[in-house]
């Protein structure tokens, strides 16, 4: 048994940026699958969207979000973020980050622009923003003496009020099996707080990191709070296409900076589907690029910003012009190769302005959540400042009230359990699964693959639920049986969507319906 007063869940920029704000009052676990830099935060190349020059404002970068989100953008959510970006830029600058300079402007760093923004207004660390954040965040995080980290970690299960006959408590903690020494610890708090980001892994093609398993968006469904918009997976539009080159991703920024999607014969098509071309939303450019290969039978087009300067690129692309030229592309005289991939989750928990859920004392930030910023799309680097304004918001709330007793909790039972006989059966259903993802509830869907789709998905959930119960828990066990269960949700929420909006494409619903509202399920029982 293990007790804090705030129990993290995931180490991204969410998890990490919440441990440090709460630290110098409240002593903060924070567990973390991998290690403490593993995250789909670190892999964020463009930057952070925020308001930072004089020329824009705060009402354009709403529109613009809005515009984006289709509809779909809760109203005080979208202002609470844009309004505290530039606070929560100064907050990371005051950490030590060093965003790429330019003084050539009034600001004094270089903003970019990005699909979907009518302004430049993305501030970033060259085209590793996400990796210098988490770097800067991690080595405070480190060396603060409130703060434990637990490595290799992944949680099974949260605990609530339930397990003692309590259900009024909320959430307890969680339990939380330790990957390297094979055992499951019992972690007690006062709140617990799940940023255990997307479920991109959930897909075939994916540019997220292998934690991404929707870990967070299970369990809380598990616990009894409410999910909403699961079908709007966004799938960026350009993804590395290259054997060697597992789920490397090509920044929006290069098509901010100017970089066009061309044909394998050099033809340019972003025109025909979009006036805004190139720098149209990511969920109009993804569509548009499927369209093209399906029509013309090809394996990936292509994004050309070789009419750009070579000194250019090198300074603002510095990772992906290595990256490629270690892979032969050299993009200051090569087209990159792209192709759509799963990219971001835009539905997930239910959470109010203060990221509190429906089980009091759990918060879910970061994005597990979902909390009406993104709408049916999320716009290019709002993603980061939705984490870092979140975690602010939930730090103060939780540190708003006093730490409560720690009730005795029951340990973890493997009495009936036994070691898995094989690991067959988990690999061959993580592939099924995410073959069968990417083919029927992909970026363009029909009411038959979706029907498809949910019947694959009950065969599996029966197969694993059946695993489960009889063998002992390990790390591929606990991100599977919630990949599936997450794909349940995906998929029901796009069944329940008899339109076409944002990022959830239906050929049996092709029009958009004239009001907008929001796909909420509600789980029968917490357990």
């Amino acid at each position: 048994m293990r007790n804090f007063d705030v129990l993290i869940l995931g180490s991204g920029l969410a998890g990490q940026s919440l441990a440090l704000r709460l630290a110098s009052q409240r002593r903060v676990a924070l567990v973390t699958k991998m290690t403490l830099e593993d995250s789909a935060s670190g892999w964020a190349q463009g930057g952070i969207a925020a308001v930072l020059d004089a020329a824009d404002s705060n009402e354009s970068h709403i529109q613009d979000t809005f515009t984006a989100g289709a509809g779909l953008c809760d109203p005080a959510s979208t202002r609470l973020v844009v309004e505290h970006g530039r606070k929560a830029i100064e907050w990371l600058i005051d950490q030590g980050v060093h965003f790429t300079r330019d003084e050539s402007t009034s600001l004094g760093y270089h903003l970019t622009r990005e699909g979907g923004h009518s302004h430049r207004r993305v501030i970033h660390v060259a085209d590793a923003t996400g990796a210098a954040v988490q770097e800067t965040l991690a080595d405070k995080v480190r060396h603060h003496p409130n703060i434990t980290i637990f490595e290799r970690h992944i949680a099974v299960d949260l605990i609530t009020g339930v397990k003692i006959g309590k259900p009024q408590l909320g959430c307890l903690g969680a339990y939380v099996l330790d990957i390297d020494g094979d055992c499951v610890v019992t972690f007690n708090a006062s709140h617990t707080v799940l940023a255990t980001g997307g479920a991109g892994k959930v897909y075939l093609y994916t540019t997220n990191p292998d934690t991404a398993t929707g870990d967070g968006i299970a369990m809380a469904w598990r616990a009894g709070c409410r999910v909403s918009n699961m079908e709007f997976i966004q799938f960026h539009p350009t993804c590395l296409y290259h054997p060697q080159a597992k789920s490397f991703l090509i920044s929006e920024a290069v098509r901010g900076e100017g970089g066009l999607l061309r044909l394998p014969d050099g033809t340019r098509f972003m025109p025909e589907h979009d006036a805004r071309a190139e720098l149209a939303p990511r969920d109009i450019v993804a569509r548009a690029i499927d369209f093209e290969m399906k029509k013309r039978g090809l394996d990936c087009v292509f994004l050309d910003i070789t009419h750009k300067p070579a000194d250019f690129l090198i300074e603002h692309f510095p990772n992906i012009h290595a990256r490629c030229l270690e892979l032969g592309i050299d993009i200051t005289r090569d087209p990159i190769p792209v192709v759509p991939a799963a990219h971001y989750t835009c539905g997930g928990v239910v959470t109010d302005l203060n990221a509190r859920t429906d089980l009091p004392s759990l918060y879910v930030i970061g994005e597990t959540a979902c909390t009406g910023l993104h709408g049916a799309n999320r716009i290019a680097s709002n993603s980061l400042l939705e984490c870092l304004v979140f975690s602010e918001a939930a730090a103060a709330d939780i540190l708003s009230s006093t730490p409560g007793k720690h009730p005795k909790l029951p340990q973890w039972d493997e009495s009936r359990v036994t070691d898995a006989d094989e690991q067959i059966v988990i690999s061959h259903n993580w592939d099924e699964l995410r073959r069968f993802m990417w083919d029927y509830v992909g970026i363009v869907r029909t009411n038959k693959r979706l029907e498809r789709a949910m019947h694959r998905i009950r065969l599996l959930e029966r197969e694993i639920d059946d695993y489960y119960v009889n063998f002992r828990v390990s790390n591929d066990l606990i991100e599977l049986r919630n990949l599936v269960l997450t794909a349940h949700l995906i998929v029901r929420c796009a069944e329940r969507r008899h339109e076409s909006r944002g990022l959830h494409f239906s050929r049996d619903y092709p029009d958009t319906l004239p009001e907008a509202a929001d796909t909420v399920l509600r789980p029968a029982r917490p357990r």
